[in-house]
């Protein structure tokens, strides 16, 4: 680590890209490659064949002191082709060239079709024995440690767009067991926007940017979007739920997961249950308002990668608690009335609450992008003994789906022995050749029955640790393209959702209605999703009418209420403030000794404070800056401490930067200070101001007594603004327009 961090006493300040500071002179004299940062990791170094090697990690990555060929053979020069003299014609001799370009233009493999923009992390699952009575599975025993692999996602958007578009989140993990690997292949949204996978080509064509011009990028506000939703009203639920806070989430580490599928635990006696899967955030579920998403997409459209990697890197692991709801595995399927093969519906907790059976802890960053995030390979159909599918029609196309894109994606159907997919456990698939085979099999028999390799490899018994199919009744039927009449009910639970948010969630539901439809070019289409959301809620229909000048339709559908669900809101709870980041407004007139007691006691919380100043450097020759006016933005930080007078920079000229408006409107103040107090304040953050910062404050427009703000002593500020994160956001602040 570099000195980054020696401002702040107990902090790590994350965000150096390399495990040491660079010289200032270029290297020449020849040393060993650089070992990763001490947050990152990679994977185990098991054979293609899952046999532990008991390498080093670093053995999987390239080594020695000198650059070569692919071939290993030194090389003197990589910077001239081999030419017919100084200005001759490169020759075609030059194989270190055509090495060198061949190799450069096959780098890319295809971007998934969904799922392309991710990051990821590793980690370390810890049982705690709740689920031993429902299922076998070894990983899920009281005490077992299992390495895991999370990848977070979003589902729209290329590879390059941003993270914080409203959109669906992935969420999946893959665990290294002793009996195989076992993938949870979730996202943070309960529901699905179908109910039969032969429809997934149809909603992601249709939530895609439009095939003329390729736009809109990573966006559902457009014609083909809606078009699709409000035709086909299955998708209306978890329209719903894209539409609300869950939709742009303040993070990965404060988003929940969800399995989406029903699926069925078998137990050591062979009994079956039917259950659900959550993943709850131990920092709570926490999300970004619109306007704040909209200033983070154009800022820094990494946020969330950043902020994954960063609370690594700084320490604060994200921690996530797996849980089950469980239900009798009944002939009909079915729970309270709720069909549970049906995708589109949840389960309300009240009525089966979340049993916690593990603690999921992410505590090392990838050490190669391409590697591990973008080459991990999740499918749903990756089982262990103890955890089997059930007949939900979406979740049976999963198991074909996953398994056919890894084939044009990563080459072939070898790719479960590229490191990062490679089992914790021994392979002896007798699957054999292939692109990209990296085992070297041995034995003439790849064949069951066989006698020439000693009848190897033999069954296992389910005394053995098999993965034993559930004998399920097949009832006798013809065979026809319908659905259940239990899958017809498209509104109530949507209506159920929306019911349960307070009042502040669902303006913020009104408030993306009305953009998303007001970017529609159709009248048409936004009439007919009025009509669903009239379904929904007259009163949510009336509000986006109103914002979209168009008339509210009445119902044309009868749906029956069902009871608020308390646990479908983010609001109401508190939760550790751990990994939050404090932006601490400082300059040459700054109390050093309060700065640094500042620093310190926000470091001390678990959080992480970073320095914002008119200038890089340091302060007072001590004080490590870590953002200047010029590169800081409200929308980085959880809150923001005064502890400044707030003058104008040097740079705060309008033909420097855009961001410095016009200082003659509060010559005492830097523009961008009133920027960052402003939008702070219009976005419900906690705000601290120290001694003389209150009037930084007033000359904002940021009023000392409004909720959520404290002025006072270090102490007193950093309590206040700690005790006021927990929260979240200071939602009281503003009057809601839903009553």
């Amino acid at each position: 680590m570099s000195d980054k961090s020696t401002s702040v006493p107990g902090a790590s300040i994350p965000g150096a890209p390399g495990p040491q500071a660079p010289d200032l002179a270029e290297p020449t004299e020849p040393r060993e490659p650089l070992p990763p940062k001490p947050d990152q990791d990679g994977p185990e170094t098991v054979s293609p064949t899952g046999v532990p090697s008991g390498a080093p990690k670093a053995s999987n990555a390239q080594s020695g002191r000198y650059l070569t060929t692919a071939q290993g053979a030194r090389l003197g020069d990589t910077d001239h082709s081999l030419k017919a003299g100084p200005r001759g014609p490169v020759l075609l001799q030059d194989h270190h060239l055509r090495e060198k370009i061949t190799h450069f233009d096959h780098e890319r493999i295809p971007e998934r079709v969904v799922h392309a923009r991710g990051a990821a992390a590793h980690g370390v699952f810890v049982a705690n024995g709740a689920a031993e009575g429902v299922t076998r599975a070894g990983f899920l025993a009281k005490g077992t440690e299992t390495p895991v692999f999370v990848r977070f996602s979003t589902v729209l958007g290329s590879r390059g767009s941003a993270d914080t578009v409203r959109d669906t989140r992935g969420f999946s993990t893959k665990f290294y067991t002793d009996e195989g690997n076992y993938d949870l292949v979730a996202n943070n949204i309960p529901v699905f926007f179908i109910q039969d996978a032969i429809k997934f080509p149809d909603v992601i064509h249709a939530g895609k940017p439009h095939p003329d011009r390729e736009i809109p990028q990573a966006q559902s506000a457009h014609d083909t979007f809606w078009d699709f939703v409000s035709l086909h009203t299955e998708a209306q639920h978890h329209t719903m739920w894209n539409m609300s806070d869950r939709g742009i989430p303040r993070s990965y580490r404060t988003m929940e997961g969800f399995g989406v599928h029903t699926f069925r635990l078998v137990n050591a006696a062979g009994e079956t249950t039917l259950v659900k899967f959550h993943w709850k955030p131990r920092q709570g579920v926490h999300s970004l308002v619109w306007e704040e998403a909209q200033i983070i997409n154009g800022m820094d459209p990494d946020f969330h990668r950043r902020d994954l990697a960063d609370s690594i890197e700084a320490g604060a692991f994200p921690q996530w608690d797996l849980g089950i709801q469980v239900f009798p595995d009944t002939e009909d399927e079915m729970f309270e009335g709720i069909d549970l093969l049906d995708p589109t519906k949840l389960v309300p907790e009240e009525l089966a609450p979340v049993q916690i059976i593990g603690t999921m802890t992410l505590n090392a960053n990838v050490t190669n992008f391409f590697a591990e995030t973008e080459q991990v390979a999740f499918h749903p159909g990756h089982l262990v003994p103890g955890i089997d599918v059930t007949n939900d029609p979406l979740l049976q196309g999963r198991l074909f789906s996953y398994i056919d894109t890894q084939l044009t994606r990563l080459g072939g159907p070898n790719f479960s022995q590229i490191p990062i997919n490679r089992p914790h456990a021994p392979v002896n698939d007798m699957l054999r050749d292939g692109f990209h085979q990296d085992a070297d099999h041995s034995g003439v028999a790849p064949y069951q029955p066989n006698s020439l390799d000693g009848g190897c490899p033999f069954m296992a018994g389910a005394d053995m640790g098999a993965f034993i199919d559930v004998p399920t009744e097949v009832p006798a039927a013809r065979k026809v393209r319908e659905n259940p009449a239990t899958f017809d009910d498209h509104y109530s639970q949507t209506r159920m959702f929306f019911r349960s948010l307070t009042p502040v969630e669902q303006d913020h539901v009104v408030q993306a209605y009305t953009f998303e439809l007001g970017k529609c070019y159709e009248e048409n289409i936004r009439l007919r999703q009025l009509q669903s959301l009239a379904n929904i809620d007259e009163r949510l229909a009336a509000e986006v009418a109103t914002g979209l000048g168009l008339e509210a339709p009445a119902p044309d559908v009868v749906v029956e209420d069902a009871e608020p669900s308390p646990a479908l809101s983010q609001l109401g709870g508190t939760w550790p403030v751990a990994g939050r980041l404090v932006g601490v407004v400082a300059d040459d007139a700054t109390d050093l000794a309060a700065l640094n007691e500042v620093l310190a006691a926000v470091a001390a919380e678990g959080m992480v404070p970073l320095v914002i100043a008119p200038h890089g450097g340091k302060l007072g020759g001590e004080v490590v800056i870590q953002r200047t006016y010029l590169t800081a933005r409200s929308t980085e930080f959880d809150a923001v401490v005064v502890a400044a007078t707030g003058a104008p920079a040097p740079d705060a000229v309008d033909s420097l930067d855009a961001k410095a408006g016009n200082p003659e409107g509060h010559p005492s103040l830097d523009p961008r200070v009133t920027m960052l107090l402003a939008e702070a304040f219009r976005h419900a953050k906690a705000i601290g101001a120290l001694g003389d910062g209150s009037s930084v404050l007033m000359a904002a427009g940021v009023p000392a007594d409004a909720p959520g703000v404290v002025v006072g002593t270090p102490g007193e500020v950093t309590a206040g603004v700690s005790a006021l994160l927990a929260s979240h956001r200071v939602w009281e602040r503003f009057p809601t327009m839903i009553p």
